[in-house]
């Protein structure tokens, strides 16, 4: 640059964007105003700054045009401040291209792998894992009655089994699906079987009703989480064309479910002589034979999963390139040998990873920490880790649809399972409606030394007097005495149901070897009353409490969804899953109009088969498009929270719907029809995955 004072200072600029000034002759510095210029006196001044003060002193070399010291320091810092950005935005940039390469990358790798022996085999074997979680969603309703009255279960205790155990599945499922995205599918999916296998086996043999609960609430803590495991498992092996027909069939194995239960149910619970003693306090009955049945599925799935591999996609995200790399070839070498291509090489080499942080996890040395210390911290180290994935969630960028599938989930379980309450109590209601319509009244009659050899069944006896009457070797069931007068009479072997003595007298009575205990005692007087040998607690009747028509209810209503299963399944990738859902979803709000003409048993049992055969398509896309939309390393966590909300809707739907049965039908199936119909709208407004590659 020109000096117009002549001084031959040479301005050049280096690559970092930096200053730097020489001059020909000039000190070490590059000033010429310190080498060419006689040192002066600390306390010197110069004529032309004499008298001015110290912070109005001017520097001499701006009359040189020279930069002061301080602008050129300014400089350098800006200039390397501004370096340091753009080498921040090209390893975003460079970042941003190798994450999305990954997807793609990916889907080019499973596309070479093909769809074959390996997929199938994992197929079935996580299909037995569903399985044994559809078999644990009737179980409950199965083992219930019976339940009741071998382990003398209180009307307020009834209902406390079935909440704990929507409860126990609801919080498996919210803890599981987080975990899995850190832990590994597999591994997770090994704990939650083993969880219930041991839990569930425990539960069959529990005498005492807390017991039995806190077994089987343990049991459904490890079974709950399978759900969000299975479908994010299964999804990370398939290829984009495959995803909604395959992860469809896959679905049906809950129906499968359904039909085991309620098969092994129908025949094995009524089956008195199945069970076993041993002594007079450990009563292993059929309802418990049945519950060890039910553990099979379970099993075979356990055994299955252990040998197969972990998700290829959750190493990658994890950094684990090499493992991930060994079982892709494995996916590829089954499946082409199995075709009978063996010679095809699997030509991958190497596969990008995203450049995400790592896991910081602080590790105590081992010289100052106990092994228990080391432990816990790893644990709460996981533990936030997992918090901060579901807190991820509410992203901008996921919050919009997150918010829409939350919706569209608690509608859909709201009235499913709603009604899947309503259906069976309802044909229950109609059934004690019936034997009610049927009852038999006797008023002020006199017996006196009369035999009683037959059974009394369906009767109400008021205002009676019955004077040396015996009764021997019968069963009273469904019969009620009020007022009545019982003198000198004789009761011996009597098995009775439901049967009480309401404000009666009873006076120089004998009750030999029967189940007619204080509780059957309503206000009633006793004089000179003996008991001899009774028969104390609670006792199973078979006959009453194991009717055909609610195994078969439950057997129907399973197999009523296979039709929708395979629709829904050969047209998943061909009109998506959004038109699926939300047709699916507001079809069977119209269905709910046609339970306002169910009068008889018949009636409901076919109007509930066509509810679940329509709506077992939205089901089937629910699941596809909720692992769909979501990035690997948030996708259990967000199916772990969806099925949450399903179990939460699920509860407050059991309590809703059972609360009108006997009183009105109009309320239970407006809301169910409410409910579907904002679902079925809402379901229109997320985005269509069948052509997205999985994040």
């Amino acid at each position: 640059m020109d000096d117009p004072y002549h001084n031959n200072v040479n301005q050049q600029m280096t690559e970092g964007g930096e200053y730097t000034y020489t001059q020909d002759g000039g000190g070490q510095d590059g000033y010429p105003y310190q080498t060419d210029y006689p040192q002066q006196d600390e306390d010197a001044a110069s004529d032309a700054t004499e008298g001015a003060d110290e912070d109005d002193q001017m520097y001499e070399g701006e009359y040189q045009g020279i930069p002061h010291p301080d602008e050129i320091k300014e400089a350098r810092r800006a200039a390397r401040l501004e370096a340091k950005r753009k080498a921040r935005l090209a390893a975003q940039q460079q970042e941003e291209e190798e994450e999305e390469s990954l997807p793609e990358q990916y889907e080019t790798i499973m596309e070479d792998c093909g769809h074959g022996r390996f997929q199938w085999t994992l197929f079935f074997v996580l299909g037995l894992a569903l399985m044994a979680d559809g078999v644990d969603g009737f179980v409950v309703g199965f083992v219930m009655p019976s339940a009741e009255k071998d382990m003398c279960i209180s009307n307020a205790d009834k209902g406390l089994l079935g909440l704990l155990v929507y409860v126990s599945m609801m919080v498996g499922a919210l803890v599981w699906g987080g975990l899995c995205d850190k832990m590994g599918r597999r591994k997770c999916l090994i704990y939650v079987l083993t969880i219930d296998l041991v839990f569930s086996f425990l539960s069959c043999f529990a005498q005492g009703y807390g017991f039995f609960l806190f077994l089987r609430f343990c049991s459904g803590f490890g079974i709950g989480g399978s759900i969000p495991i299975v479908y994010t498992y299964f999804t990370e092996f398939l290829q984009m064309d495959k995803r909604g027909e395959h992860l469809s069939w896959l679905c049906m194995f809950w129906m499968l479910g359904g039909l085991y239960a309620s098969f092994t149910a129908w025949g094995i619970i009524p089956h008195y002589g199945w069970g076993f003693a041993i002594g007079t306090q450990f009563q292993i009955h059929s309802w418990r034979l049945f519950m060890f049945v039910c553990l099979f599925p379970a099993l075979a799935a356990l055994i299955g999963v252990v040998f197969m591999p972990e998700s290829p996609r959750f190493l990658l995200e994890n950094a684990r390139h090499d493992e991930a790399w060994m079982i892709l070839r494995q996916v590829h070498d089954t499946n082409w040998k199995a075709k009978g291509e063996p010679e095809r090489v699997f030509t991958v080499t190497n596969i990008k990873t995203p450049q995400t942080q790592e896991d910081e996890f602080i590790e105590i040395q081992s010289e100052t920490g106990t092994a228990f210390q080391r432990w816990t911290v790893r644990k709460m180290t996981m533990l936030q880790q997992v918090m901060a994935n579901v807190m991820s969630l509410s992203a901008p960028e996921l919050r919009l649809q997150g918010l829409f599938l939350v919706i569209v989930w608690f509608c859909m379980a709201f009235s499913y399972h709603g009604l899947g309450v309503w259906f069976p109590d309802m044909i229950k209601y109609m059934q004690y409606e019936e034997y009610e319509s049927k009852v038999r009244v006797f008023h002020r009659e006199r017996v006196e030394r009369f035999h009683f050899n037959f059974s009394l069944v369906n009767q109400v006896h008021r205002e009676g007097e019955y004077i040396h009457d015996k009764f021997a070797n019968i069963e009273i069931k469904s019969v009620k005495f009020e007022d009545s007068l019982f003198e000198n009479c004789y009761f011996e072997d009597i098995k009775s149901t439901n049967t009480f003595f309401e404000n009666c007298t009873i006076k120089n009575t004998v009750f030999y070897n029967t189940d007619l205990w204080q509780e059957k005692f309503k206000n009633c007087r006793m004089e000179n009353t003996t008991f001899l040998h009774p028969k104390k607690g609670c006792h199973l009747n078979f006959q009453e409490e194991n009717d055909i028509v609610i195994y078969l209810v439950s057997f129907l209503g399973s197999l009523a969804v296979l039709p929708g299963n395979i629709i829904s399944a050969l047209f998943m990738d061909k009109i998506g899953r959004i038109r699926i859902i939300g047709g699916s979803m507001l079809g069977s709000s119209a269905c709910t109009f046609l339970l306002l003409l169910s009068f008889s048993q018949g009636a409901v049992i076919c109007w509930q088969c066509l509810f679940y055969a329509v709506s077992v398509a939205a089901w089937n896309g629910l699941e596809v498009i909720s692992v769909e939309l979501y990035p690997s390393s948030k996708r259990g966590t967000a199916f772990g929270i969806l099925n949450g909300i399903c179990k939460f809707a699920a509860i407050i739907a059991s309590f809703i719907f059972a609360a009108f049965i006997g009183i009105t039908k109009i309320i239970p199936i407006f809301l169910a029809f409410v409910a579907l119909v904002c679902g079925g709208l809402v379901a229109l407004k997320l985005p269509e995955t069948r052509e997205k590659i999985l994040s």
